[in-house]
Formats: structure tokens, C-alpha cells, sequence
């Protein structure tokens, strides 16, 4: 389904400037595009040294604007493909203050072209779209390519936390981290038991509600 152009989208989005990027769009292909390196600095971003968090698909933010709140002396960095959604993520923080993100409207194929390599401490996956297997998996953002840049953006002994509500997904990417040399753990129960503090997103809430099982996967990599 089509989303449809909210209303001023244009004017909104120039309201949040302050905290919001836009990828370039100069060069369509994005095989050349990730050739032309155009990194974020991120001490000049965040005015700031602390460790860096991404969060790829942040929808409205919700679990990102916590984890901030909760972690002053850690940065994020929210990508949103989709300006409807990334806008209102950048509202709220503006709305409520939180200094310690920044968004970034660019599509996850197009990352390698600004994350530089070795400058991210975790990458948050949360609720992905589970496309089929098949035709559809080159959608996927645990798919190969896109688990490699991963493992390019993670610093030595950075980890990948993902959650889904969708089993054969969880599979598949379990299978994907593994295969491609991270360690991975299902810290599904940990989660379950509090063992691990827990930031639950909107889905989750709306997830649990429903008594449906939530699926968590922790892929750590060594780079020694």
C-alpha cells in the first residue's frame, strides 16, 4: 500500500533541519554512489567523542529517543527511508529535547556511502519487514550484502540486536550473521526474563499484548 504525502510534509521537513540528514541523491546508482564516500563526521555531528548507535528502519523513534534518554553519554543515529515517517521521529526530538540523535533519511543499501567503516558500536534491527523468502528476499535487511556492510560499519566486538515477531525471518537472519562470521546468541529468553534490560518499539508493545512470541538475536563480531 501506498502511503500517502502528509500534509506541509515540505515545511515540516525544513523544521527539523537542525536534526535531520538527507542523503544525496546525485548518483541514482548505488553501486556508484557508494563509491563516491561522502562519511559522516560524527564528532562533528554530535559535538562529541561517545560511542556511536545506529538504528535502521527507527519508523516513528520511539525506541531510539529511549535508548537516548536512558544512555546520555552514547549517540544515535535513526535511518528512515521514508520522509513521512522520519519526520515525525524528528519532531518529537526536538519536541523533547533529546540531544543525543540525529536522523538521517537514506535507504540501507546506500549507507556504505556515509557510514565510514569501524565507527559503530551496536546496529538496531527492530521489527524489519519479514519480505518472503525467494523473490522477495533481496528486500530483506539481513540479507548478505547488507550483513557485510554490518560487519564493515562495526567496530571490533560491535553487535547486531534484532527483533522479530516473525520466525522464519529470525531463522534466515540467524543463519545469515552466522554464516557470515559473527557470533551469534538468541537472547529471545533473556529478554523474556529481564536478564537483559529491554526497550520495547510500538510493535513490540502491540506484540506482547496479543501473547505473540518475540524473537531476539544477538550477532557479535570479532574482528581480530
Amino acid at each position: 500500500m501506498r502511503i500517502r504525502k502528509k500534509k506541509h510534509l515540505a515545511e515540516r521537513l525544513d523544521g527539523v533541519r537542525e536534526v535531520l540528514l538527507v542523503a544525496m541523491r546525485d548518483i541514482p546508482n548505488v553501486k556508484l554512489a557508494n563509491l563516491d564516500k561522502r562519511y559522516i563526521d560524527f564528532k562533528e555531528l554530535f559535538l562529541n567523542e561517545y560511542p556511536v548507535n545506529l538504528e535502521i528502519g527507527c519508523g516513528k523513534a520511539g525506541f531510539i529517543l529511549e535508548c537516548a534518554k536512558r544512555n546520555s553519554k552514547e549517540n544515535y543515529l535513526a535511518v528512515e527511508l521514508l520522509e513521512n515517517i522520519i519526520v515525525m521521529g524528528a519532531e518529537k526530538c526536538l519536541k523533547e529535547q533529546v540531544k543525543n540523535v540525529r536522523f538521517f533519511n537514506c535507504g540501507a543499501e546506500y549507507l556504505p556511502r556515509y557510514i565510514k567503516p569501524n565507527s559503530i558500536s551496536k546496529i538496531f534491527l527492530n521489527f524489519s519487514p519479514p519480505y518472503p523468502a525467494g523473490t522477495y528476499e533481496n528486500r530483506r535487511l539481513t540479507k548478505t550484502e547488507l550483513v557485510l556492510d554490518y560487519k564493515d560499519y562495526l567496530i571490533d566486538g560491535g553487535e547486531v540486536l534484532q527483533k522479530t515477531d516473525d520466525k522464519d525471518f529470525f531463522e534466515y537472519s540467524y543463519n545469515q550473521f552466522e554464516k557470515n562470521g559473527f557470533i551469534v546468541k538468541d537472547i529471545s529468553s533473556d529478554i523474556e526474563s529481564g536478564k537483559i534490560e529491554n526497550i520495547q518499539t510500538e510493535y513490540e508493545k502491540k506484540f506482547r499484548k496479543l501473547n505473540m512470541p518475540i524473537y531476539v538475536l544477538s550477532a557479535k563480531v570479532n574482528k581480530e
